[in-house]
């Protein structure tokens, strides 16, 4: 198992790597960190996305994470959320960010062919499994309104991409052929 983090502060030492994290992941992978909310054993730090306090102002180069900010409300946990990754990425550091996406899926609910257990799949994806108490979104989210809220937090630069191939994760998933996810890169 992984040692969770206890520190005030995770800072870069000289000379290592710049910090890569993955909010939300379970996957290990050379190169990253994962910060999820709940302990596991291959978390390295513990924390809510919408408090990064464990890392310094400009200390990581890079955060992915994949169908993790639907599940904060959106007026306010998911500016602040934002604005966190914001402070600690670097000038120049970019936020991967893969969430589902609300008009494709809800375009896929609506068609008259789904059948009620296809359309209850497709409305988990929107609403969260309701698995666990982590497992409820409170933000649908489209295009238009992700950039908008990566710009409110700063982020100059906001792309759309097809797909992040990192993980194992959500970002690239496909339902009746379509993608589900949408998927945004901005850099600091």
């Amino acid at each position: 198992m992984a040692p969770v983090a206890n520190t005030n502060e995770a800072k870069q030492p000289a000379g290592e790597e710049p910090l890569r994290l993955h909010i939300g992941g379970l996957e290990p992978k050379a190169g990253w960190k994962i910060f999820n909310i709940q302990p596991g054993p291959n978390v390295d730090f513990v924390g809510d996305c919408g408090s990064l306090g464990q890392f310094a102002d400009g200390s990581v180069a890079q955060i992915y994470a994949s169908h993790v900010y639907e599940h904060l409300g959106h007026r306010e946990e998911l500016p602040a959320a934002l604005k966190e990754a914001y402070r600690v990425l670097q000038d120049g550091g970019l936020l991967q960010v893969s969430v589902p996406n609300f008009v494709a899926i809800a375009t896929m609910i609506a068609e008259p062919q789904r059948t009620p257990q296809e359309q209850y799949m497709l409305l988990c994806h929107l609403y969260g499994a309701q698995a666990d108490a982590h497992d409820f979104h409170k933000s649908g989210l489209t295009a238009k309104l992700l950039a908008l809220f990566l710009r409110r937090a700063g982020f100059r630069t906001i792309r759309r991409v097809q797909r992040f191939d990192l993980f194992d994760d959500w970002s690239g998933r496909q339902r009746f052929g379509r993608p589900i996810s949408l998927n945004i890169e901005a850099t600091k």
